[in-house]
């Protein structure tokens, strides 16, 4: 999955967020830029040495985070 090529999470890099391998621009900052309505484009001209395919690994990233597919046994 392209996503864990592109992202890491290390302790020592913006206090282990996750972000974009090689930089220090985190998903959320992604996610946030695209929530402002700006573009994927507007995204790759705010930060020139991004790729599409990386801010595609950082929404595939946040799509898999949230999607819940743990399940989790529960005491009645």
């Amino acid at each position: 999955m392209i996503a864990h090529r592109l992202i890491e999470i290390n302790p020592k890099i913006m206090m282990g967020k996750p972000i974009i391998k090689g930089t220090r621009i985190t998903v959320e900052q992604i996610l946030e830029s695209l929530s402002e309505s700006n573009s994927i484009d507007e995204v790759l001209q705010a930060h020139p040495h991004l790729t599409k395919d990386q801010v595609h690994a950082a929404l595939s990233f946040a799509a898999q985070s949230i999607r819940g597919d743990e399940i989790c046994a529960l005491s009645i």
